[in-house]
């Protein structure tokens, strides 16, 4: 392998005026934490490693799907079914020597926030989930880190930094421009759809964000929210003014609501995982007991069809090519999918309830991973 030179890998920004070594060296002396390495996530990621932040953490719990793919360019057909941080890890470790990367698929709660991320000098949000977007929030404000902020709606795009630092406060938060958590569900990308390219723009953006507060060079986002529309290239700010006296939204009234606050995602289970009903589950359990059982038929979704499997299977078919029209069924027998985590395998198992009412059907929980 041709050995790196670091001078001459970052030689192109370093050559800045504004920016130059001092700069450069801010940043491979940096720590940031990106939670979610979706179509935002990654994005950011990559970049900001090419850039040289010295240290990246990359927090999901989520594989590659399908349809990912359209959006999250760093993802190939043959990650499918792969974890989502591990992929971006690797990818990012090809490029970027200099940079420490580690991952975590534990997701973000309030019962955990504060081991995951507390050493980082940056927190990069770019989940699709509210009541995660508030607890990154008002963690931050209760621990005086940095927040750079992204979300899509649509063909709308919004990026801020929250809580920089200014003398004996910090500026804006997320709750000045949204005092409260809406009770009922916003759809996210996933069921209302969006375009690629809004998705890169403000990936692209929060990396902008990240690269100037860590470099202390330009000028980040702070005390507004930037609102990029992709349909027409408009886009403007909205701008907060902080009263420093008020403090419902500062780190008091935040610290009594964190307190009181759940930030339950009414779509994910506890553990931060999308709801799954009971009916079409098998605990691990009693999917051993079945093993044995002539009439059961177990099919593998796992993409990597070449791992080697802790138990026999019928069938491994990845979930790129899982068609339920194809598959010759017996609705005398029991089909039991399984994954590495349950998540694959689920979707998998809805498909064939859909097509066969009648046909019994389970998704392991949790996945073969805990076999």
């Amino acid at each position: 392998m041709m050995k790196i030179d670091k001078k001459e890998l970052y030689n192109r920004q370093v050559t800045l005026k504004d920016f130059g070594k001092e700069s450069q060296q801010k940043l491979l002396q940096s720590a940031i934490v990106i939670i979610g390495c979706g179509g935002l996530g990654s994005v950011a990621a990559v970049y900001l490693a090419a850039s040289g932040v010295g240290n990246i953490h990359l927090i999901d719990f989520d594989v590659v799907n399908v349809s990912n793919l359209h959006r999250q360019v760093f993802y190939k057909m043959a990650d499918i079914g792969k974890s989502k941080a591990e992929v971006l890890a690797k990818h990012i470790n090809e490029i970027s020597p200099f940079v420490n990367i580690t991952t975590s698929e534990q997701p973000i709660s309030k019962a955990n926030i504060f081991d995951q991320i507390d050493d980082y000098d940056v927190v990069v949000d770019c989940t699709d989930s509210l009541p995660t977007k508030y607890l990154l929030n008002d963690y931050c404000v209760i621990t005086d880190h940095i927040l750079v902020y992204g979300s899509l709606y649509k063909n709308d795009g919004y990026v801020a930094s929250f809580n920089i630092p200014e003398g004996l406060y910090n500026s804006a938060n997320l709750r000045h421009a949204f005092p409260k958590m809406p009770k009922e569900s916003v759809p996210n990308c996933s069921e209302i759809g969006t375009l690629n390219p809004i998705v890169g723009i403000i990936g692209l953006m929060q990396a902008n964000e990240v690269v100037k507060i860590l470099s202390q060079t330009g000028e980040p986002l702070k005390n507004q929210l930037l609102i990029y529309n992709s349909a027409d290239n408009s886009q403007y700010k909205m701008k907060f003014e902080v009263e420093k006296s008020c403090d419902n939204i500062g780190k008091r009234g935040i610290l009594n609501i964190f307190k009181k606050e759940d930030y339950a995602d009414p779509a994910c289970n506890s553990d931060g995982y999308r709801e799954q009903e009971e009916y079409l589950l098998i605990n691990m359990h009693d999917f051993k007991q079945k093993l044995n059982d002539k009439n059961v038929v177990v099919i593998s979704v796992i993409e990597e069809n070449h791992l080697k499997l802790p138990i026999e299977v019928s069938m491994e078919i990845p979930i790129s090519e899982f068609d339920v029209d194809a598959l010759n069924i017996d609705t005398n027998k029991e089909y039991f999918l399984i994954c590495n985590k349950g998540i694959l395998s689920y979707t998998a198992a809805e498909l064939l309830k859909e097509k066969y009412p009648n046909l019994t059907v389970f998704s392991l929980k949790r996945g073969i991973k805990h076999y």
